[in-house]
Order: C-alpha cells, then structure tokens, then sequence
C-alpha cells in the first residue's frame, strides 16, 4: 500500500489528521443535529406555547368584557344616573372587547407563522382549521353582539329592566358559546403543543443516537485505521526484534523481510547487511577456531593488548603424548596416518575443551593444553586438568578397538597408549613469534616440567604425572599417590610428582593397598632401608601386579645394591641418569 511507503513522521502525522477530520465530522453533525433541535425548541417556546397563552387569555378576556357590561349597566341603572361612572366602566367594556380580538389575533398569527416556517414538520392542515376556527368564532361573536350591545345600551337608557335582564341573559349564552368554542380550539391547540413536543423529544433522542452511532463508527474508523498503520510500523519492529533475539542467541542466519521503505524498512535492511556481515565473520572466527583455541580467539577480541604485552599469570599446563606412535606410523600411507592422527586428536581433545581447557597446539603425536586465567579461576584449573586427564586415560580402551578399523588392519602391530605430564606454575602468555608469523602461546618452567614428566611417564610405567604445585592445587578432590622426587635438568632442587589414579572416591580396594605400600616403600627407600624398601615394593606389586612405579623402584634398589649411592644422595631421581 502507498501509505507503508511513507516515513513513520508522515504516517504518524496522516493518523491525527484522519483522526482530526472524524472528529470535525461527529463535531458538525451533532451542531446541525443539536441546531434542528433548538429550532423545534424555539416554535414549541415561541409559538406554540404562546399561541395556546393567546386562546386562554382570549377566554379571560371574554368574561372581564362581560363584568364590564354589567357594571356599565349598574352605574346607568342608579338614580340619580353617574355618567362619570357609566363612561369609565365603558371605557373598560371597550377595552376587553378590543382585547379579545388582539388575542385572538396574535394566536392566528403565531399559528400562520408556524404554518409558514419549512424548516420544522407540523401538523399545517390540523393548525390551519385551528386558525379558521378562530377567525370564525370571533366573527360569529362580534356578529350577534354587536346587535344586543345596540339593543342593551337603548333598553338601559330607556329604563326598560325587564328588556335589559333578557338582553345580558342572551349575551351571557352568547358569550358562554364563545368560552366553549374557544375551549375546543384550545384544547386542538393544546394537542398541536403535545405533538410539537414529542417531536422535539424525538428529535432529540435521535440527535443523541445518531451522534452516538457517529462517534463508535468514527472511533472504529479511527482504530481501524490507526491499527492498519501502526501494525505496518510494529510488525517490522517486532521482527527485528525477534532477529535482534536470534543474533543474541549467536543465530546470524535470521533475515527479516523489508515491507516498507521508512526509516524502520532501512534499519531492517542495514540489519540484514549487519547478519549478513556477522555470519561472515563467524565463519572467518569458526574457520580460525580450528586453528586457534575459540576462546583464545575471543580473548583476543576483547583484550588485544595482552596479545601484544603478555602477561604473567599462574597456569597449569598439559602435555599428552601417544606412546607407540613411532612404530605405528611406519607401515601406514600417508592418508592412512591422517585419518588416525585426526581421530586421535579428535578423541583426546573432547575431554580438554569438556573441561575448559585451551588446546595450543599439535605437536607431531602430542598436544599442548593449558588452563589457567582469564579463561577459569586459578584455584580450578588444577582439577579441571586432572579431570581432562583422567577422561582422556578413559577413552584409551576404545581407541585401541577403533585403530584397526581406521586402518583396515586386524590388529595393531603395537600396542599404543596415553603418556600425559602436567605442571602448574607462574608462565608468560601473549603473542611470540615474528613479524611474518605470530603464535598465542604460553611459555616458562611450569611448560618444559609438563613436558618433562610427560616423557618421565615411560620411566615409571605410568599415564598420568603431575607436579607439587599441581598436587597441592588439588588436593584430596582426586586420588593422587607421590611416585617419586625429581631432579629436572636445569633446576637443582628435586621436587616430587604424582601419579593421578581416579577420581575422589573411585579407588578400588587393591588401588587403595597399593598406595598405601608404595608410600612406606617410598620413605624406607628414601631412608637407604632398602631391604624393607624392597618388601613394601614387594607388597605393591602383590597389590596391582604390573604396577609401573614398583618395579621402576625395585630395578633402583638392585643397582643401588650393586653399586650403592653416592655420599649426599638425597633418593631424587635425575634425567641424566634415564
């Protein structure tokens, strides 16, 4: 429709217009209704009322004319004669007569003006027999009584008081036919004032109907109205409201159909050209994630600074590694080893990103992850990591099932398992690399001692090795046994690491007597009490035979046997002595 082509000013302003307009409409109507009205008030009060005024008091004026007579008979009855008082009571006779003809004038002509008037419907047949009536009657009066007022006024002057009573005795039935006939048409008139009032009563029941008939159909026009174009302004509101709440919700793929060419159409197109733009850049941002870590990304975004300064922060951070990579890879096609390295690296990563954890990198078989600020709590990142591990530890049994599918072998040519190492500690993040090329990494001791006790694992036949600092983090909320102490290169204070064996709660009976003669074994074997070091070993092993950590500790007893310990052994183990 034309008028949802036009701005939102032009439609608001078109609304009070047409409202204005059924406004001025009901307003005019009900002045000419109301109009009509005071002109039917205006005969009923004028005109009729006082015609029917007129009839009455031409009745009254009858009978002071009668009085008078009477009066005027007395005073020329007396002896001797008052002339003076003859002439005033005739002077007062005269007077009443004239009277009666003024008011039965002023009704005929009140009545011929009603007639007269178009502008009001009357009963003009009924009122013009009314007014023929009454020029008859006072004709047929002034008629017979102008010959008894001749006759009376001879019969007085000759003192003839018997011809006299007989000549008032007429006049007063005379003037008793002129009282009923002027009732009659008093009474006719008196109808006419009735039915001039119903009609204005009618008149004006049907002004407030009609006007009030007006008003709902000119409200319903104008809500009508008004709603056919705020629906045309509120539709696109509500849709880009609703795009508003699915680009929120990360859903760029909403469009919103542009029905107008106002101001709310061309914020309905800019939103369009802005998802469209937004779903570019969340490809551009899903592609770059299988890169870079999302939330590395995100970060990133919204502190650009760290990229560029770095910052010090504690972290801990995850070494993973897939012993028996090596020998695997050497009999696979290239294509062959792609397909397992990206379902290995599919399955490993689950557990990390499940727990909140940044993948760094991939290096050859082995991930780099991390935890730490501004992406969790520092005092969560421990556990978080040792969760990951231990789920990770835990999809070992299927992926050595799934490995001879993927590679379309029966068996695997070497058993392939988890080597992981995790360390906590204070590391520099930001952005490292050249002008060319540039890597958000993490880098300081806490990395290379993940690393190193991700390579100390094949030492001691273990999956999972943690740091002090990882062990203190976390506490009892895993089950954690202390495998040994450890000199890296480079550091010349030994510290100890740990084993991470399940989750809290989750030791068997025979994992429980394990840690429990592994540690006494450990502080004999540390103590140089190496035959009951050996026992305690020993019992480990009766415990969970094949455990990793008591035969590594057992082989160290029996070179220590063979050739004892340096002066100043401290029961550390050094990387040089791998």
């Amino acid at each position: 429709m034309p008028i949802f082509n036009q701005s939102i000013r032009r439609k608001i302003v078109g609304i009070a217009l047409g409202l204005i307009v059924l406004m001025l409409v009901t307003s005019i109507l009900s002045m000419v209704m109301s109009s009509q009205v005071g002109i039917l008030l205006d005969e009923l009060t004028n005109r009729y009322i006082p015609a029917y005024g007129h009839l009455a008091r031409a009745n009254i004026r009858s009978l002071e004319r009668s009085v008078a007579l009477r009066r005027m008979v007395m005073m020329k009855m007396q002896a001797p004669s008052e002339e003076e008082a003859y002439a005033a009571r005739l002077r007062e006779f005269e007077e009443a007569d004239r009277k009666i003809d003024d008011e039965a004038e002023a009704a005929r002509t009140l009545i011929n003006a009603i007639i007269d008037d178009s502008r009001t419907p009357s009963d003009n047949a009924g009122l013009a027999r009314i007014e023929t009536r009454i020029e008859t009657a006072l004709t047929e009066l002034r008629q017979a009584m102008n010959e008894d007022h001749a006759k009376l006024l001879k019969q007085v002057d000759d003192k003839q008081m018997t011809e006299v009573r007989g000549t008032l005795e007429h006049l007063d039935t005379l003037r008793d036919q002129f009282n009923q006939r002027i009732d009659t048409i008093r009474a006719d008139m008196l109808k006419q004032v009735f039915a001039s009032t119903r009609t204005v009563i009618g008149r004006q029941h049907q002004a407030i109907v009609i006007s009030a008939i007006v008003t709902v159909l000119a409200a319903i026009v104008g809500f009508a109205f008004a709603l056919l174009v705020s629906s045309g302004i509120t539709r696109p509101v509500r849709l880009l409201l609703a795009g508003t709440r699915e680009v929120e919700a990360g859903r760029f793929d909403k469009t919103i159909t542009v029905s107008t060419q106002d101001e709310i159409g061309e914020l309905a197109a800019a939103f369009n050209r802005m998802t469209e733009q937004l779903r570019h850049n969340e490809r551009i941002r899903e592609t770059f994630g299988r890169y870079i870590d999302p939330k590395v990304v995100q970060g990133l975004i919204d502190r650009p600074e760290v990229a560029i300064d770095g910052e010090r922060r504690v972290m801990t951070i995850m070494f993973c590694d897939m012993s028996g990579f090596t020998s695997m890879s050497e009999g696979m096609t290239p294509r062959g080893l792609v397909r397992v390295m990206n379902h290995y690296f599919t399955v490993m990563s689950g557990p990390i990103r499940g727990n909140r954890g940044i993948i760094d990198k991939y290096i050859g078989d082995a991930i780099m992850s991390y935890w730490g600020p501004p992406f969790i709590e520092e005092d969560e990142q421990a556990l978080l990591a040792g969760i990951a591990a231990t789920e990770m530890v835990d999809q070992v049994p299927a992926l050595q099932k799934q490995l001879p599918d993927l590679l379309g072998i029966r068996a695997m040519p070497a058993p392939c398992d988890l080597r992981i190492g995790i360390a906590t500690g204070e590391v520099l993040t930001g952005s490292i690399g050249s002008e060319l090329m540039m890597s958000f990494t993490v880098m300081g001791d806490a990395v290379n001692l993940a690393s190193r006790l991700e390579a100390v694992n094949k030492v001691y036949g273990t999956r999972i090795l943690i740091s002090q600092a990882t062990a203190d983090a976390i506490g009892a909320r895993l089950e954690l046994r202390e495998v040994d102490r450890l000199a890296v290169a480079g550091q010349s204070a030994p510290q100890p690491i740990f084993e991470v064996m399940a989750r809290a709660g989750a030791l068997t009976g025979a994992q429980d007597s394990l840690r429990t003669h592994y540690a006494e074994a450990l502080a004999a074997y540390r103590a140089r009490r190496f035959d009951e070091a050996r026992a305690a070993f020993n019992a480990a092993l009766e415990a969970v035979p094949g455990d990793g950590p008591s035969r590594t500790m057992l082989g160290r007893i029996a070179q220590f046997e063979a050739k004892p310990p340096e002066e100043g052994w401290d029961g550390a183990w050094r990387q040089e002595q791998k």
